[in-house]
């Protein structure tokens, strides 16, 4: 436009102006109320949502109001131009980080549903948020009219030096994605590997796994690592899992009324130990003739790997009181002491057992 501008140009494009931050307080408000009603459901997914919309929909409308008072200026074609390129690209980076919100809450979402633990796979969260922040960058450079293409064109040939340079850190990124893609490992289980180190899955980012131990220490384990080593996972295919307590008892035991009142003390441990599963058929089976016992096994069941400790403990406390009670044994481990004639032969015990020619001999004067 080539007139002057007028008094009524800038009334009007106050009065739009004015509009669209009026709309954007309006609409504020309105996602606030549907934000308190979104806390009030079952499904997270709408909080994301309604969270997004929050920041880019007030947005929206004071670059439309920014728009409708540029309209009315009697501005030159290029200043026009120039100013409608500026408040599409605000437009496009406001929605491509309100959507790149919404797509990994979305993600996170899922992911913590599926897994059941409050940890997060974070390496499914960046790679859905790089890709969309990466589609919409795209999409403001079509806008303001450079040509992708030769770009396209550069990162596919230099994505080939980039892979050869990042081999280590590519081959932990898919190590990641397969880990959990074949769903073997989540965030929240408990695992022990072949070397020795155990604990709970806090989460699996890009490059590295990260486990809590009992003793609340964070180990650190490349992906690629993870996925070649020989590994028990302790919750799955359930959770609920049995342990073995080994137990002994003297030859001269009734062993009918050690099992009675083995059962009697299994069932008021699994009633009252936090974490012990009362629903599990307690197992006890007599299985060694020893040196100076009767062995035999007391399988029981637990609801996680962790309980397993206390539920032995209270467990062990329980049956030497009640044993005490009942007049059975336990008895201790026993050497015998050989006399010879100018000699004492002493047998050596090994791991309970009296190995032949392991004897230890002193004189007598």
């Amino acid at each position: 436009m080539n007139r002057a501008l007028t008094v009524d140009d800038l009334v009007f494009a106050g009065i739009a102006l004015a509009s669209g931050l009026l709309a954007a307080f309006a609409l504020r408000i309105l996602l606030r109320w549907l934000g308190g009603h979104a806390d009030r459901t079952r499904w997270s997914g709408d909080d994301v949502i309604v969270h997004a919309l929050r920041a880019v929909v007030p947005w929206t409308a004071v670059v439309g109001g920014a728009a409708g008072a540029a309209a009315v200026l009697p501005l030159t074609r290029t200043v026009q131009h120039h100013t409608n390129q500026v408040l599409t690209v605000l437009l496009i980076f406001v929605a491509t980080v309100s959507a790149a919100r919404v797509v990994a809450g979305l993600v996170r979402t899922v992911t913590q549903s599926r897994s059941g633990v409050a940890g997060s796979a974070t390496i499914f969260v960046n790679i859905t948020r790089i890709l969309v922040l990466a589609i919409g960058f795209l999409v403001v450079l079509q806008t303001l009219g450079i040509s992708i293409a030769p770009m396209l064109t550069a990162l596919g040939v230099g994505g080939l030096a980039v892979a050869l340079a990042l081999q280590d850190t590519l081959a932990n990124l898919f190590a990641g994605i397969h880990i959990l893609a074949s769903k073997t490992v989540q965030p929240g289980d408990y695992i022990q590997l072949s070397s020795g180190e155990e604990g709970y899955v806090e989460d699996i980012n890009w490059r590295q796994t990260t486990i809590r131990n009992l003793s609340n220490n964070l180990i650190v384990l490349p992906n690629g690592q993870l996925a070649q080593a020989n590994m028990t996972n302790f919750m799955r295919p359930e959770e609920q899992l049995t342990i073995l307590v080994q137990v002994g008892v003297a030859y001269d035991s009734d062993l009918e009324h050690v099992e009675r009142v083995t059962n009697e003390v299994i069932a008021e441990t699994m009633t009252e130990v936090e974490g012990a599963v009362p629903d599990h058929e307690p197992i006890i089976r007599f299985h060694t003739f020893g040196d100076s016992r009767i062995g035999f096994t007391v399988i029981l069941g637990v609801g996680e790997f962790s309980d397993q400790y206390r539920i032995k403990h209270e467990f062990i406390k329980r049956l030497h009181k009640r044993y005490r009670a009942e007049g059975i044994r336990i008895p201790a481990p026993a050497r015998t002491v050989a006399l010879q004639q100018g000699a004492v032969a002493i047998p050596q015990q090994r791991n309970g057992v009296f190995e032949p020619g392991d004897m230890t001999s002193a004189r007598l004067d």
